[in-house]
């Protein structure tokens, strides 16, 4: 019975890791092998696609099974996965070594905000290639396939607040019903023309490469999108687990978009003019409709994975100290993961539809998006080498061998995109670096605003000594004041003590670390220092996927000598007003932007879950 249990729940994990993990790689096919032969720019000879083909083939070998597969998903921060658990794990594996730690943590930075420029893209170019079916099946319906693309979009980003658990179990089914759609449309062109399957020999890449060595690399540029979603794999991990992922890929995923590939190939050697749309030209008139209809939902589900993965991302990335605090709902009372972050949310659709009008086809999105895609892969290429170097312990010989092999590719893939730059390229990467831009000004802001505080500061033990010589009146009940640093006095007890004149009974002076690790159990929550007459330095600890509730975990305080009673406990913050200055610090414009940000971030109560109508707050002007 255990083991018939224990059976069913792996199947369910690889039944939802099909439906989240693979949604993106798997509606690849709808335009990946169409890029490579658009334009002209790789002529359509029976060479040259069983040249694609191969190259397509062991693409997905090397940089799906053999790189994100087998290698990237050992490298688990206790058990999560992603470029912000790698970068964590990376980091932490050379913190004796300040500078490296310190250019890898901009590294690691700088890949997650190009991460958003692929949220933009990815969405516009699956829903609208699926869409785009419509003109092969009615040619005069071409002119409505914006309008439709437009109106999926913002019906996928109008359910976003409702959350992804009740619509998440559909995910699996219909994404494996892809596959299998996928499987069925391949096999019966490869059964009319099956010498296409001589293209698994690694023969035809290498011929293809040497004989051609510059329509190669302009290949590359296209042949990548099949392995766009494979950094999926990974980010999802935590999710699911290893074995599901590794199982999915390798008996369904896998076999499924090989043989679709080598099912368009086959068609186009017998019927090359069907190159302007070979995936929906493989479909049968009768059942035309009915793909496109399916291909829609499975790019919806490619598009809501990768925008849940972006609400993911914004939380780990605020609790890092890398951007401000946003309003984060959580759409589940039971999967801790499930968050809505309106402010991405919409601004994620703005950008997309912007890039869905500006670009107007998947063709001319196709460009923008290998960039984003490879630029992230060559990202965890080196820090994986961190890893499994100075974590796992492994011989250097060894790792810079592997790595060495895997950056290769990939930085051929990245350059092959580079020069697409001027076609659309530059979309994503000017994403990225507007978000790495304000990701830097916040943490640079904070740590300049952090150290002046410090600057102005008392030292607490050294206050309440004094305070206490000739104490003020005590009232009943507890206060909590959040301090950024331990041990300095926060402005709030200043304020208080000046107008008020009174203390607390009980007084709690609390910080709240954010760590390198996704979790931090409730044992390791807390550190508590008397500092005598009812007065403790309190800090908690969270990590970068824990929600950070303070009352929460100031009720494990409980039974440590401390009284605490939630009627009676008032919670003090200080909002302090950012004045940007001339001199010192950042560029001025940076400091009028992280300065329009600090005003603009969520209120701290709200971040850390403090009850609203027991929250006291009191304001200060802090130069920058």
């Amino acid at each position: 019975m255990t083991q018939a249990r224990t059976s069913s729940g792996f199947a369910a994990l690889t039944l939802a890791a099909i439906g989240v993990v693979y949604g993106d790689i798997g509606t690849s096919p709808l335009y990946a092998l169409k890029e490579v032969f658009a334009q002209g720019h790789v002529p359509l000879t029976p060479d040259n696609i069983y040249g694609v083909l191969s190259l397509v083939f062991w693409t997905l070998m090397i940089v799906v099974s053999f790189k994100y597969v087998v290698l990237i998903l050992r490298a688990d921060n206790n058990g999560e996965g992603g470029l912000i658990a790698m970068l964590a794990l990376a980091s932490q594996a050379v913190k004796d070594r300040p500078k490296t730690r310190s250019r890898l943590l901009i590294f690691g930075i700088f890949g997650t905000a190009i991460f958003f420029g692929d949220g933009v893209i990815t969405p516009a170019i699956s829903v609208l290639s699926a869409v785009e079916g419509l003109e092969v099946a009615a040619p005069q319906l071409k002119s409505y396939v914006l309008p439709i693309t437009l109106i999926v979009l913002a019906l996928l980003f109008m359910v976003q607040r409702q959350g992804t658990g009740k619509v998440g179990k559909f995910f699996g089914p219909i994404t494996v019903l892809w596959f299998v759609a996928l499987t069925a449309l391949g096999i019966k062109h490869i059964f009319t023309n099956p010498a296409v399957l001589w293209a698994l020999n690694p023969f035809y890449a290498i011929s293809f490469a040497f004989a051609a060595p510059y329509v190669t690399f302009v290949a590359l540029g296209a042949v990548v999108l099949c392995v766009t979603g494979a950094e999926a794999l990974y980010a999802d991990m935590g999710h699911f687990g290893k074995r599901p992922i590794r199982y999915a890929w390798f008996i369904l995923v896998m076999p499924a978009l090989v043989i679709n590939y080598f099912g368009q190939g086959a068609m186009l050697l017998l019927h090359p003019e069907n190159v302007r749309n070979p995936f929906y030209e493989m479909v049968p008139e009768w059942a035309l409709y009915p793909v496109i209809a399916l291909a829609t939902c499975a790019t919806v589900i490619a598009s809501q994975a990768l925008i849940t993965a972006a609400f993911s991302v914004t939380k780990q990335v605020i609790q890092l100290g890398y951007l401000p605090r946003m309003q984060i709902h959580h759409t589940s009372v039971r999967e801790t993961g499930q968050i809505y972050v309106p402010f991405i949310n919409w601004t994620l659709f703005v950008c997309i539809v912007m890039a869905v009008l500006a670009f107007g086809s998947s063709s001319q999105l196709a460009s923008a998006y290998g960039i984003a895609v490879t630029t992230d892969m060559l990202i965890t290429t080196v820090m994986t080498f961190f890893v499994i170097r100075y974590s796992w312990k492994l011989p250097l010989l060894l790792c810079a061998s592997v790595t060495g092999f895997f950056f290769l590719i990939d930085f051929t893939f990245f350059a092959a995109n580079i020069i697409k730059i001027f076609d659309g390229g530059w979309f994503p990467i000017a994403i990225g670096l507007v978000m790495f831009t304000l990701m830097m000004t916040w943490k640079q802001g904070r740590e300049l605003m952090r150290d002046r505080l410090r600057s102005d500061s008392i030292e607490l033990p050294a206050f309440l000594e004094a305070v206490f010589i000739n104490p003020p009146a005590r009232v009943e009940g507890t206060a909590v004041f959040l301090v950024s640093d331990p041990g300095i006095t926060p402005n709030a007890l200043l304020h208080n003590l000046k107008h008020n004149k009174v203390l607390h009974e009980t007084n709690l002076f609390v910080t709240v670390k954010h760590h390198e690790k996704p979790w931090i159990s409730f044992d390791k929550r807390c550190e508590v220092e008397p500092l005598g007459h009812d007065c403790w330095q309190v800090t908690l600890h969270f990590g970068f996927k824990n929600d950070p509730d303070v009352p929460e975990a100031l009720n494990l305080l409980k039974g440590r000598s401390i009284h605490l009673d939630e009627m009676e406990t008032s919670y003090f913050l200080s909002r302090d007003i950012v004045m940007p200055t001339l001199g010192g610090g950042m560029m001025m414009w940076r400091e009028k932007l992280f300065a329009s940000m600090h005003h603009n971030a969520s209120a701290a109560a709200d971040f850390l879950n403090l009850p609203t109508n027991r929250v006291v707050e009191l304001g200060s002007k802090v130069e920058i």
